[in-house]
């Protein structure tokens, strides 16, 4: 890290952050130093990447970029730079050039001051709290319906990004805002209204967003039921579809209570308790949580008064008609509405209001992350440059994290129709799974029937989960229930075994007075470290550049396929190094806290996918 000349191998006291933040800058330093020492010439920079795993080394330094200020071979100009290396940089044990790759290897000294550096590996790689907080959208359902798997996803998505901001150094605030107005709520009011008798949650045991979601389809399926009638008297499909008198009773019922009316916002009231109620068990269920909550019920109205500015400062135009528009054209995008003729607003205007209306209730949030399906990608573009045009400094920082449809074997899903997948049903099914495949196991035995059904849950939530966050959130998902409750390949259940596993080894040590006592101790320089030990040190280095990668990218994916190659290397360890077998004891001890910081790591990852672990599975 420094020339020898000045720093020796048992002189460095490093902090973690110039271990892990300083070390390529100074590496980068050394080889421009080389090349001016060597060549007479300047490097503007140096481009580094891990070595491939079919070549020895840990960093590569790319030669080819050098050639446009250093003339000649790239093997001989890799040769001199790695020899000056060596000499000069005391973690530097050797290297080798292949083609135009000069390949560094590192000496163990350098992972192991890296490794004895690190306190506390269960907060490692979390970053200090800095600048302007983000707030989180997710979830946002409406009020007609229970949470299914599309919701689900979006829920995992948004939690998750939410706790990687977090661990990456931002204050974040985690909200939705709750679709309760509007024609379809309507549909589900007027449908219990004639058809329920009264009948309540308590009164038939159901969740109350799964009752009124029942009144939802309930709806539809009488709805459906006038169109044949009105189309069996000669009225084209159109024409009944308009003319239905169940959907003329809702347009009342919705124009009623924008007006107010007493009898109908009590009922629409009620149900939605009822539906609040059963998402909050949902919720509670998934293991997400939210800082604030807005209605659209409050919101609807927003964004008018910010579109009379807007007409001012000529970001919006006025047609003949009374509408008023935003000229995108010159974007590359097209006009679009922002209020009716009529002076009504649309949902468009509703998302303006509702965005300033963020900042002036939260004034240090700095930028926002709206979680919502990519059928919405047109809207967001359009609502973030809107926003921009009106000149609100916060807008740049607005990001859509888009997502694809899940499906299922079995095909799409229609919430009128009731052919959704209830996502309360999905953890009980999931939870099942779990059951059956553990029990074929027969590994738990001797659990109480109550940690067996706590495991089950934990499991096959853990199995959803990580099914979904692995996968690039753009990316469509064919989710399999059974195919995710695996114990080996890239699950989540083959990470909590993992998991299990380390556990297990510790809880071994622990009766190990003598492995107990040098666990206390730092581990000795003069250690040698078997390839599979460097490996694995390696990748858990890479864990905080892992968070701050996935914050900037938004992308839980990353967390969750590093845990997965980090369990896997662990593993190839375990199977080929001997941990509490070695009689050597300061090597044992070392390979048992190498085991539980990969072990921390693992949770800490985990978590930030709103995951438990079990302590034995």
């Amino acid at each position: 890290m420094f020339p020898k000349s000045e720093v020796t191998a048992t002189d460095f006291v490093y902090s973690l952050n110039i271990i892990l933040m300083t070390f390529q800058q100074i590496l980068e330093t050394q080889i421009k130093n080389a090349v001016e020492n060597l060549y007479g010439a300047k490097l503007e920079s140096v481009e580094l990447q891990p070595t491939r795993k079919d070549f020895e080394g840990d960093i590569t330094a790319v030669v080819f970029p050098m050639l446009r200020v250093v003339k000649g071979n790239p093997v001989q100009i890799g040769e001199a730079i790695g020899n000056y290396l060596v000499e000069n940089v005391s973690e530097i044990e050797k290297f080798n050039v292949v083609q135009g790759f000069l390949n560094i290897v590192l000496s163990d000294s350098y992972y192991l001051n890296f490794f004895n550096s690190v306190v506390d590996f269960s907060s490692f790689g979390k970053g200090d709290q800095n600048g302007k907080a983000v707030m989180v959208e997710y979830s946002s359902p409406n009020t007609n319906k229970p949470l299914h798997l599309g919701h689900v996803r979006n829920v995992l998505l948004g939690y998750s990004v939410a706790e990687i901001e977090k661990a990456a150094g931002k204050k974040v605030y985690k909200t939705q805002i709750i679709n309760d107005r509007g024609i379809h709520i309507c549909k589900s009011m007027l449908a219990w209204e004639k058809f329920g008798n009264g009948e309540t949650p308590d009164s038939t045991d159901l969740k109350g967003d799964k009752l009124v979601g029942n009144y939802y389809v309930k709806f539809d399926k009488e709805y459906k039921k006038q169109i044949e009638a009105l189309k069996a008297e000669g009225k084209t499909e159109e024409e009944a579809k308009v003319q239905a008198p169940l959907l003329k009773e809702a347009q009342q019922m919705l124009l009623k209570w924008e007006a107010g009316d007493e009898e109908t916002v009590a009922l629409w009231n009620k149900m939605n308790g009822w539906v609040y109620k059963g998402f909050e068990e949902t919720y509670k269920s998934i293991g997400v949580d939210f800082d604030f909550y807005y209605y659209e019920s409050d919101t609807y109205l927003l964004g008018k008064d910010i579109i009379e500015e807007g007409i001012k400062k000529d970001v919006f135009f006025m047609k003949d008609d009374g509408s008023v528009w935003c000229d995108l054209t010159e974007d590359g995008l097209d006009e679009k509405l922002v209020l009716r003729s009529d002076g009504t607003a649309v949902y468009m205007t509703q998302d303006i209001g509702t965005a300033v209306q963020r900042v002036k209730d939260h004034p240090d949030v700095g930028g926002m992350i709206y979680t919502v399906g990519n059928e919405q990608d047109y809207h967001f573009k359009v609502l973030f440059l809107i926003l921009k045009k009106l000149g609100y400094s916060w807008a740049k920082n607005l990001f859509h994290l888009s997502y694809g449809m899940v499906d299922l074997p079995s095909g799409k899903m229609k919430s009128r129709e009731g052919t959704v997948v209830d996502a309360d049903d999905l953890i009980a099914q999931m939870t099942d799974t779990a059951r059956t495949i553990s029990e074929e196991l027969g590994k738990i035995d001797d659990f109480s029937k109550e940690e067996k059904e706590q495991l089950y849950r934990m499991i096959g939530l853990g199995a959803l989960k990580y099914y979904i966050l692995k996968v690039d959130p753009k990316k469509r998902i064919l989710f399999n229930p059974e195919e995710s409750v695996d114990f080996q390949g890239n699950t989540g259940s083959f990470i909590q075994y993992t998991y299990a596993r380390i556990q297990s080894i510790l809880r071994k040590a622990n009766e190990n007075e003598n492995v107990m006592l040098s666990l206390s101790k730092q581990i000795t320089s003069d250690i040698i470290l078997q390839p599979k030990e460097k490996e694995l040190i390696k990748i858990i280095q890479q864990y905080p550049e892992t968070i701050q990668l996935a914050a900037e990218n938004y992308s839980p994916a990353l967390i969750a396929n590093y845990t997965y190659d980090l369990v896997k290397e662990f593993n190839s360890f375990y199977q080929n190094v001997p941990i509490l077998a070695t009689d050597n004891e300061t090597e044992k001890a070392f390979r048992v806290k190498i085991s539980r910081a990969v072990g921390e790591i693992i949770k800490s990852a985990f978590a930030l996918l709103g995951i438990e672990v079990p302590e034995r599975m």
